[in-house]
């Protein structure tokens, strides 16, 4: 059974509902089947996922946030501990691969949440 909505969420909201990952209309589907891949449709309200395409947004979105945090990161240890140049060879990458991995499908559902808000076509067809 199809479920509807009355009114549609806000772009906040749907965004918020898909960077957890569920589906931006009812917030109880899930939005992506694997780590990236999103869904052809909402198991529980039915919506259509399948023709948005969030391109080069995510990958955009996460590099600006994992810089934002390592390279203060980075800079402070440095100066306050002056860790021998192996540790930050050690750390910093180790600490980047980690929070980019966290973070893009986060990214890849705020941004196809936001996309699917707005009523982006998203098709690729002419």
């Amino acid at each position: 059974m199809i479920a509807t909505t009355a009114r549609p969420p806000s772009k906040l909201a749907a965004s918020l509902r898909g960077l957890i990952g569920c589906c931006p209309n009812c917030g109880r589907g899930r939005l992506l089947r694997n780590y990236l891949k999103p869904v052809d449709r909402c198991s529980v309200c039915g919506e259509a996922f399948g023709h948005l395409r969030a391109d080069d947004a995510p990958p955009w979105m996460t590099i600006l946030i994992v810089g934002h945090i390592v390279i203060p990161a980075l800079l402070a240890v440095e100066q306050a501990y002056e860790p021998p140049t192996w540790v930050h060879m050690a750390v910093w990458p180790l600490l980047s691969l980690l929070l980019t991995l966290a973070l893009l499908p986060r990214c890849k559902g705020f941004i196809l949440g936001l996309l699917w808000s707005t009523g982006a076509p998203g098709s690729e067809r002419g």
